[in-house]
């Protein structure tokens, strides 16, 4: 019956350090490009791709993440890439948001616009539990079909359910 109590201790202790890490993620990204993320792991890297949601726009961007481990502690990770996006937008964009987020499109014009992003952030994801932490600046420069150059340092915080 020990050998029993024992094994079935190693299995649960073995199925919970292999939760710490994570293959796929799925979540929300608020900020700048705020969205639905997918993220799939690979060994020290990863690939994200956001959809990202505003009145009259759409936005998906795929990035390319390195990361690395963060403060000597489980589940802390920096991670910084490079990747682009392409934006829509619509008729009714009224070009509004946060100071640092004005926009060169106005009221009642449509386009799109084709960019280059790079990332650095921190991840944090909590060791046992499938729930993952971030902050990140996702800085960009946009050219629109209109003939504008749009930059952004894009912040966002960002919580994911890893699998």
């Amino acid at each position: 019956m020990k050998h029993l109590i024992v094994l079935t201790f190693a299995i649960l202790l073995s199925s919970l350090s292999a939760m710490a890490q994570y293959d796929f993620a799925i979540g929300l990204r608020t900020g700048g490009t705020s969205g639905l993320t997918l993220k799939k792991m690979n060994p020290n890297s990863a690939i994200e791709g956001i959809v990202g949601f505003w009145h009259d726009g759409l936005s998906v961007t795929v990035l390319w993440e390195k990361y690395v481990p963060a403060f000597d502690e489980p589940g802390f990770n920096w991670y910084y890439g490079v990747g682009g996006h392409i934006s829509f937008y619509g008729d009714n964009y009224d070009g509004k948001g946060p100071s640092w987020y004005d926009h060169y499109y106005d009221e009642d014009d449509e386009g799109m616009g084709l960019g280059i992003d790079g990332i650095v952030g921190l991840e944090y994801k909590i060791p046992k539990v499938p729930i993952a932490f971030s902050l990140d600046l996702k800085p960009y420069v946009e050219i629109n079909t209109g003939g504008g150059v749009h930059f952004s340092p894009d912040p966002g915080l960002g919580i994911k359910v890893a699998f």
